[in-house]
């Protein structure tokens, strides 16, 4: 009787062991970025901050050619303001893609660091955040704050931090043994520096699940943050999906091999 049990128990074992193995298998990672165009995006432009005009472009309107795939990767020129955004909505999943920095810098940033930005859990109307961009997280893509969160319109999150001082200034800074900072809508800087010298390629990965967050920079965690919300008139709620937009900001920045993987 017990060899019975113990039979039926390495049959039950190996069928679930199985049946575990062949639904990873299920989960393949997704291409979104075919390489030849911007199918399954679309783009929003909004103008040069400090040029004088602060009109408005709108949506796939992009006389200037600030997006574009040049030699087989995104290309996002960051003259104009706004972004690259999916067409669909992801929820629960893990993103990776690569980037590197261009040469071309912009005013009222020319003389600053290259910047862009990773914005994930993206809703609402696009601009609402200074114009530019959507309700949303970021994954901060700058030269030397790689993987820095910020929050756009009012995004929040829970997270460990430590306080430190930069510049005469107290920063929060992401610490797994730091004390809980709960409903943070402001800079959060990365727990360390792991960018490739301007001009080479990254790759920066971004993991959600059920309001979990985690930042990765070139495989190393450099941010983990929970309860992803937003407030709709005065009540907290969850934001756990949304779309994906990569900023134009007054740098020329590449994009290539974007991928997702559902969790």
């Amino acid at each position: 009787m017990n060899r019975l049990y113990y039979v039926i128990s390495v049959l039950l074992l190996t069928l679930f062991l199985t049946s575990c193995s062949e639904k990873e298998k299920d989960q393949e990672w997704v291409s979104l970025f075919n390489g030849e165009n911007l199918d399954g995006w679309e783009t929003y432009l909004s103008y040069q901050p400090g040029s004088g005009n602060e009109e408005i472009i709108g949506v796939n309107k992009d006389p200037d050619n600030i997006f574009s795939v040049v030699d087989g990767n995104i290309r996002i020129d960051g003259r104009i303001w706004g972004a690259l955004t999916t067409v669909e909505e992801f929820e629960n999943y893990h993103l990776r893609f690569k980037f590197k920095w261009g040469e071309k810098r912009y005013p009222p940033r020319e003389n600053e660091k290259r910047d862009s930005g990773l914005l994930y859990h993206c809703v609402g109307p696009h601009g609402a955040q200074s114009d530019h961009w959507m309700r949303s997280h970021e994954s901060q893509i700058m030269e030397g704050d790689c993987g820095d969160y910020h929050s756009l319109d009012g995004a929040q999150i829970d997270v460990h931090v430590d306080s430190v001082e930069i510049d005469g200034r107290i920063n929060l800074k992401y610490s797994e043994t730091g004390h809980l900072l709960e409903g943070v809508h402001q800079r959060v800087i990365k727990s360390g520096t792991y960018e490739k010298p301007t001009g080479q390629w990254n790759e920066m990965e971004l993991i959600v699940d059920n309001g979990n967050i985690t930042h990765i920079m070139n495989g190393n965690v450099v941010l983990k943050a929970t309860n992803s919300s937003q407030s709709i008139n005065g009540k907290l709620v969850p934001l756990t999906k949304g779309k994906i937009q990569f900023q134009s900001e007054a740098a020329e920045v590449f994009y290539k091999d974007i991928e997702i993987k559902a969790l």
